[in-house]
């Protein structure tokens, strides 16, 4: 089919009163300890704790901050379903002894692609089970993937990848769905979540909530999520900013009421539901290394990049075009050799430490896509890859430390921050284009203070990390 505009997708809808954040932040909401998939959830929100580790001090460190949202970065889409298992149980236990020693009341957030990637319903199942077994009750689980920021929307109960100018396509018919180890067919939410519960939680028992009751009739929307009962999946249409936000008032409503969820959301969620303020794009000035930042006497940064999507490969062809740039590769093949394996390596850490004398560098992995015989087995080649590419990172960070990182991929970006830079207690400081792209701060390790850019694979424009990378290197 052809791509549909928004025009036509929400032709007969009726606009919603337009809601502040402040108002949404005056609800009654507990701290948001989110479960981040991977790091690019933060892109929506700004001054926020991130923790990469979540043993008990960390998530009280976090949760000492005062802040109403916790991002943990679990890294679970690059991990197999039982060891996401085994990490979603360790930060909720975790999580709920934190709590409990900084006084702080708490409900969990499963933040996850936007593109409906990942261990879906595993994730909220484990999270659910182990507030079950703490003796809460969980009466739904709200499902949330819309990131209009980055071309995602929902409507009527349908979600839908694209943009303004180019039109919008089912998500089902996409480069996503098709992903080798996250693959599906359905776009239409209630068929989506039977399919990827192999028919447990069929599609007439999804609840909906849809853009007209969102905009025009909040009792509607109040009922529906009363209504919800044993973990039951309530899927929410979204389109804008502003819908979430009239959402997240009658989310607060039916909770002071007694219900009680758990979420599986894209990254505005969050910011919506907190009354965050949308945060602007970060000045030149904003994006500097921090005063304590370790020192460098590096010329650039160092762009690392295992995101194999279209739209990365265009933004690494637009950044060539517009900079001067070195390009070292990652060949897959060889790295999955442990005879050439490190030889290999050695090589490219040696000339990236050089080349930083001179400017940027970009270190990238084969731009082929190898896969296994399954999915299994094509999360083991992903893994053995980020590790080759987090090896790299590390070395090269201890022979000169560069003035900034962006690290492009989700999994990528995880990697890049707890192994290849020691991240491990960081703040986000805001995003870098508009609603996209989040810098973090580094609060300790090797890495301290060095601009941390992640930059998920699937969003922007072609000229995205062209536009990034040309800020950094304006604060040299």
């Amino acid at each position: 089919m052809d791509p549909l505009s928004l025009e036509q997708l929400t032709a007969n809808l009726p606009r919603g009163r337009d809601v502040e954040a402040e108002v949404v932040a005056r609800t009654g909401c507990p701290v948001l300890l989110v479960l981040d998939d991977d790091p690019t959830g933060t892109q929506s929100v700004a001054d926020l704790p991130v923790i990469t580790a979540w043993q008990v001090d960390d998530l009280a460190w976090a949760l000492s901050t005062g802040a109403r949202a916790v991002y943990v970065m679990t890294n679970s889409r690059s991990l197999s379903p039982a060891d996401a298992e085994r990490v979603n149980r360790e930060v909720v236990t975790n999580g709920l002894e934190a709590a409990r020693r900084t006084d702080r009341t708490v409900a969990f957030v499963s933040r996850s692609d936007s593109t409906l990637r990942g261990h879906f319903p595993l994730e909220p199942d484990v999270i659910a089970s182990e507030l079950t077994g703490a003796g809460q009750r969980v009466d739904g689980v709200i499902i949330v993937p819309a990131f209009p920021d980055a071309g995602r929307i929902t409507v009527d109960s349908t979600h839908y990848a694209g943009s303004p100018a180019d039109g919008y396509m089912p998500v089902g018919q996409t480069e996503f769905a098709q992903d080798a180890t996250f693959g599906y067919r359905s776009s239409y939410l209630p068929d989506w979540v039977a399919e990827k519960s192999s028919g447990q939680r069929p599609a007439d028992t999804v609840l909906r909530v849809t853009l007209a009751q969102i905009r025009t009739d909040q009792e509607a929307v109040v009922t529906t999520l009363r209504h919800a009962h044993d973990r039951q999946p309530i899927v929410v249409d979204c389109v804008e900013e502003n819908d979430l936000r009239l959402f997240s008032l009658a989310l607060a409503r039916a909770e002071e009421g007694g219900q009680a969820f758990i979420y599986r959301v894209g990254p505005p969620f969050v910011r919506a539901r907190i009354g965050q303020q949308v945060h602007p794009p970060l000045t030149a000035e904003q994006s500097r290394p921090a005063p304590d930042a370790v020192a460098s006497d590096a010329a650039g940064g160092l762009i690392v990049v295992g995101s194999h999507v279209g739209v990365t490969g265009r933004q690494l062809d637009a950044l060539r075009e517009r900079l001067a740039i070195t390009t070292l590769t990652i060949d897959v093949p060889t790295v999955l050799d442990p005879d050439q394996r490190e030889a290999h390596l050695h090589q490219i850490v040696a000339r990236a430490a050089r080349e930083l004398l001179r400017g940027s560098v970009v270190i990238q992995t084969s731009r082929q896509v190898v896969t296994g015989a399954d999915a299994d087995d094509s999360l083991r080649i992903a893994r053995d890859v980020s590790a080759a590419l987090v090896s790299t990172v590390a070395q090269a960070l201890a022979a000169r430390a560069p003035r900034f990182v962006i690290a492009k991929g989700g999994i990528t970006s995880s990697d890049v921050a707890s192994k290849g830079l020691g991240i491990r207690h960081a703040t986000v400081r805001g995003p870098m284009l508009p609603g996209i792209v989040s810098m973090w701060q580094p609060a300790d390790g090797p890495a301290r203070g060095i601009p941390y850019i992640v930059f998920a694979g699937n969003v922007g424009s072609d000229d995205s990390l062209a536009e990034v990378v040309e800020k950094l290197q304006s604060t040299l």
